[in-house]
């Protein structure tokens, strides 16, 4: 009785405040709508612990509740974290939480392959059901808006290699090289000598395979190594979505490394996240917890300002800054659609927990860069303190 008591108040203010196509389904099956409209996501809560759920919401505690099983959502991805956040809005609590950040660092050689080992080594045919066919798994470049994503990864991928003016020869270093596209792309294209390294044995393995494929051996080679034990110099160097698992305190040794990599005259691109918050907290609403706990642990977002403090403290000049938060949205958006298209086949090559983070993570991703909670830079830099003549007088390069 009490609880049925509750949900009715809960419910009356809900409705006071928002007009949300949800509808809430008991364990007793009696239900409760909050809108007029045809519900577009149904929670079902299996017993009334549920209930606490609903009544101090997040988006980090509803997630975790859809992922353990404690309640049951249905709906379009994309519709549950839109729902999720506007509940998690009438919680009365402050959107963003400040991150607490140890003064003795958790980042560990070993922390950190084990962290990219989980995320990055479901399995290659996990992440090959959502992806682009070149399986290239960080934000792609819509330069019309109306590119498939296919196209849309590989003028990304062009877009970078002409923004840091790859030619034929040079020795191009990509830390965090995924699945291997960019460095086949670089060689085949470009012209250049690539090497590319990875901590996911996976990655490894299948880049290494595409590689032989395309016959590139004599100019290309993938290690299974960690960027701080490579050796030599690079005149090209290129870092797509690695950056986030670096950690906040460790960034000016991070590009640090980077600038003792580059040769004199060199161009580096780093390509990565970052939060929209000056404070550096978490995600609003909790987002952020759930994505530490289940996606991407040791994973943190740094502002833009930290990220170019960092890079001057390390030795490393910025060059030239661009925005792409609005292709990431687009990014994530496909690669929801084509999880929830793919759903039934992605289902055989995951377990039913990873299944559903998964299928929250992507959505809320797109969600948050389209709201201005984390953004996407390209930035470009080289070396500090070198003669200006080696840079261009504008960026009409780029755009060839």
């Amino acid at each position: 009785m009490f609880d049925h008591m509750k949900l009715s108040a809960w419910t009356a203010g809900i409705r006071n405040k928002l007009d949300l196509p949800l509808r809430v389904e008991l364990w007793n099956g009696d239900h409760v709508d909050l809108s007029a409209d045809q519900p577009r996501v149904k929670i079902r809560v299996p017993s009334p612990g549920g209930l606490r759920y609903l009544f101090s919401p997040s988006l980090g505690s509803l997630g975790e509740a859809y992922v353990e099983g404690n309640l049951e959502i249905e709906g379009r991805a994309a519709d549950m974290i839109q729902i999720g956040s506007a509940l998690a809005g009438t919680s009365g609590k402050p959107a963003r939480t400040s991150r607490v950040l140890s003064l003795f660092s958790p980042h560990t050689r070993e922390k950190d392959a084990q962290a990219i080992r989980y995320h990055y080594d479901v399995s290659n045919e996990f992440y090959g059901n959502f992806l682009d066919p070149a399986m290239v798994y960080s934000c792609a470049y819509f330069e019309n808006g109306d590119e498939d994503l296919a196209t849309a990864q590989i003028k990304k991928i062009d877009h970078i290699l002409t923004k840091i003016g790859v030619q034929p020869g040079q020795r191009l270093l990509d830390i965090g090289c995924g699945w291997g596209a960019l460095v086949i792309r670089a060689a085949q294209r470009f012209g250049a000598r690539c090497t590319g390294v990875t901590l996911s044995e996976r990655q490894y393995a299948l880049a290494r395979e595409r590689v032989a494929r395309a016959g590139l051996q004599d100019r290309i080679e993938i290690r299974l190594q960690d960027y701080r034990d490579v050796k030599g110099e690079f005149e090209r160097i290129t870092s797509v979505g690695m950056f986030e698992h670096v950690g906040v305190q460790h960034l000016a040794e991070y590009f640090g490394r980077i600038d003792k990599l580059l040769a004199p005259g060199g161009v580096v691109m780093n390509h990565g996240i970052t939060t929209s918050d000056v404070d550096q907290r978490n995600s609003p609403y909790g987002g952020g917890d759930f994505i530490d706990k289940y996606v991407f642990p040791q994973g943190e977002l740094a502002h833009l300002s930290t990220v170019i403090r960092a890079m001057q403290e390390g030795g490393l000049e910025v060059r030239d800054v661009e925005n792409l938060r609005r292709h990431y949205a687009r990014t994530c958006a496909l690669w929801t659609e084509n999880f929830e298209r793919n759903a039934e086949r992605i289902r055989q090559t995951a377990d039913p927990k990873t299944f559903r983070i998964w299928h929250v993570y992507l959505a809320g991703c797109a969600y948050a860069f389209a709201h201005d909670w984390i953004s996407l830079y390209q930035i470009v830099g080289g070396k500090a303190g070198q003669d200006p003549a080696q840079m261009p007088w504008s960026r009409k390069y780029m755009y060839h």
